[in-house]
């Protein structure tokens, strides 16, 4: 059994948007990720809050779970009748994004300590 805390820390959320790259296909929401990050320091105490609260309650918005999957065509291909000549992106919410890294630390770290990789 893992001992984890619904808390999120506010340094967690400003080290998340520092890590998201600049120049990636805008969010669901709308929100460069160059802008996240200048926004950041006003922001990260209430995305902090809000990512918290949303662990604790095991509540997420139903806005927070609608995306768009679009298929783009890899360039170069010779034919593209084949599905490995697509690749497809998701568009998520940003602060989906936030709570996808936080988990997957939290995941790394438990399975790192109970040595789960090889």
């Amino acid at each position: 059994m893992f001992n984890i805390s619904p808390t999120i820390l506010t340094e967690e959320i400003s080290k998340f948007i520092r890590s998201f790259l600049n120049k990636k296909v805008l969010k669901l929401d709308g929100i460069p990720n160059k802008v996240l990050k200048v926004a950041a320091p006003v922001i990260a105490k209430n995305l902090a809050k809000v990512a918290s609260h949303c662990f604790a309650s095991g509540i997420i918005l139903k806005s927070l779970k609608e995306f768009i999957t679009m298929v783009l065509y890899k360039e170069g291909k010779k034919d593209y009748s084949l599905p490995g000549s697509y690749r497809l992106i998701t568009l998520k919410n940003t602060l989906v994004k936030v709570l996808e890294k936080h988990v997957a630390n939290i995941i790394s770290k438990a399975a790192e300590e109970h040595r789960l990789f090889p």
